[in-house]
């Protein structure tokens, strides 16, 4: 399939998609178009992120990542480029991903790192390195680095997204989870003032204003899925220096900041589910192991920042 965005640079506000199950726990394709469409009619996105985790890609089979990346291409594909998640453990089935994302229209790959990599890979950086490169031989698409919190393990040193700069020049942004302010804007200066600049695009959304204003050149988020017109009304903004603006906006977004991404973490997106079924943009908020569904006294509290937000 040719790529209408041949020359698309990760950069401004990119939602990341969920993905729709019926009660039987299958893909639900009616679902996953009207959510496509529903975030793609956002005027002012620049992409839209799919089968990373907030679409339960660890979850998903290598078939279903091809079946449903089709069904987005088809429902959104003309108008709105489509950022593909890499997640998998080895650099094989990376670069099989890859391949099956490029050949069905993606026009940019978020690169997660591999888990083993929490075992000290910020020790050997020719495994970050070599893990991508075996991702750039074989395609030609921008590569995303999936920055992790440094005490992960996942998290990448300096040098080492300089090493990659350098020596993969397809990398073309970083997804910047540092989670801390001083990295944060470290990352931005140093890689954004590079001779071919690495985009910094924030996906810290607990705290996105204090982000944004330290100078990414982006947004990737979960929340987006919900939540996009918000995202684009404070990323303008900030672009503008309208800071009273963009408190108020941000007045808006921090009872959902406060309530998506609380602990455990990683229900982030299945309260994001709950957000849409309760917005009636999702039939039902289904999620496949290992993740589970919310209890009732959680879901009463995604409904109280829907309203807190004026959404409901």
């Amino acid at each position: 399939m040719s790529r209408r965005f041949q020359d698309y640079v990760p950069a401004g506000v990119i939602p990341a998609a969920l993905m729709p199950f019926t009660r039987d726990l299958e893909i639900d394709e009616p679902a996953l178009r009207r959510h496509m469409l529903d975030i793609a009619q956002t005027d002012g996105i620049s992409a839209i992120c799919v089968n990373g985790v907030s679409q339960e890609v660890t979850a998903l089979t290598l078939e279903e990542q091809k079946r449903t990346l089709d069904i987005m291409m088809d429902a959104v594909g003309d108008t709105v480029p489509l950022m593909h998640g890499v997640f998998t453990h080895g650099a094989r089935d990376a670069a099989q991903i890859a391949r099956q994302a490029d050949a069905g229209g993606a026009s940019c790959l978020l690169v997660f790192p591999p888990a083993v990599f929490t075992r000290g890979s910020e020790l050997r950086p020719e495994m970050t390195i070599d893990h991508y490169k075996a991702i750039a031989d074989v395609t030609d698409l921008p590569l995303i680095v999936f920055q992790y919190e440094m005490g992960s393990g996942q998290g990448h040193p300096l040098e080492t997204l300089l090493k990659l700069a350098e020596e993969v020049p397809t990398v073309r942004a970083i997804k910047d989870r540092s989670n801390n302010p001083v990295m944060h804007e470290r990352n931005i200066r140093v890689l954004q003032g590079l001779s071919r600049p690495v985009n910094v695009l924030t996906t810290h959304s607990a705290w996105l204003m204090s982000s944004l204003v330290l100078g990414c050149n982006g947004i990737l988020s979960g929340s987006g899925s919900v939540i996009a017109p918000l995202h684009v009304a404070l990323w303008n903004a900030i672009q503008r220096n309208d800071l009273k603006t963009a408190r108020e906006l941000n007045d808006r977004i921090y009872p959902l900041a406060k309530c998506f991404y609380g602990a455990p973490v990683l229900d982030m997106h299945t309260r994001m589910k709950v957000a849409l079924r309760l917005l009636d943009k999702l039939p039902n908020d289904e999620v496949r192991l290992p993740w589970v569904k919310l209890e009732n006294r959680e879901i009463l509290q995604v409904g109280e920042a829907l309203r807190a937000a004026g959404l409901i």
